[in-house]
């Protein structure tokens, strides 16, 4: 069993960067019957893969087909690929990427510019999220999604940004994403095979206070509540202000309105 580079999914611990995060001081502990935890091998990778395809193929299996194999992007330095699995016997049941903009620009900006309210700004764009149909597929979502914020506040994120094609676009509502770009709805996004997406962003500042405010259901869950059985591994070495990486004009298509 090889593993990838260090470098690439398991970064060396900076100066001062735990680990593991400790029990929330005041807040319950609770086991879950699954692990989510960062892809470190190609058995690993492959694990995530299935569990990918296999969801994309219920939903929209004509772009699914370009997902049997891993890509480039789940090997790319800046990115990481979580998987969960079932503690009774090891089988995947879920599976995320996580991708950064401190090398280059996301995914999502192969296909339209960000406004200025998110240029310069350290983001992350969450892809690929696969769940088994289970009945414990809706925990293992959950516990993913609080899995990336974990990523996002471990190396300073400012936006998530999300992509969601409907009906998948009302999750991100009831996350309270908003819209980048509510005048054009949805876009056709080159990286998701030109399927038509909302595109939508969290401030992860503001993220437990809005919530607070909010009375959000799954407050206690994400900020009151420690998962050992989430594990995200060490946060990425810092990294010098984010470039100014304008895409040049030839690469920047027209966007048109797009309706499902």
């Amino acid at each position: 069993m090889e593993l990838f580079p260090a470098a690439v999914f398991n970064p060396p611990k900076a100066p001062g960067v735990r680990t593991a995060r400790a029990p929330i001081a005041g807040g319950a502990t609770e086991r879950l019957p699954f692990t989510v935890r960062r892809v470190e091998t190609e058995a690993d990778l492959l694990k995530a893969v299935r569990i990918r395809h296999a969801a994309y193929a219920r939903h929209v299996p004509d772009f699914a087909r370009s997902l049997a194999q891993p890509e480039a992007a789940d090997y790319e330095a800046d990115t990481i690929v979580l998987l969960a699995e079932s503690k009774l016997d090891g089988t995947p049941i879920g599976s995320t990427r996580i991708r950064t903009n401190l090398y280059r620009p996301l995914g999502v900006e192969e296909s339209i510019v960000l406004p200025d309210w998110l240029q310069g700004k350290r983001l992350v764009e969450a892809t690929r999220l696969g769940i088994d149909e289970g009945r414990v597929g809706r925990m293992v979502k959950i516990a993913l999604i609080k899995a990336c914020f974990m990523y996002c506040e471990d190396n300073g994120i400012d936006y998530s940004v999300a992509t969601g094609r409907p009906p998948v676009d009302k999750q991100y509502d009831q996350l309270m994403f908003v819209d980048v770009f509510p005048e054009l709805g949805l876009v056709p996004l080159r990286h998701v095979g030109n399927i038509p997406h909302r595109i939508m962003a969290f401030e992860i500042a503001t993220f437990q206070q809005r919530w607070a405010e909010a009375r959000h259901p799954m407050l206690n869950f994400f900020f009151n509540t420690h998962h050992p059985d989430i594990d995200i591994g060490p946060a990425v070495p810092s990294s010098p202000a984010l470039p100014q990486r304008p895409l040049p004009p030839a690469t920047r298509p027209r966007v048109e309105l797009a309706f499902a």
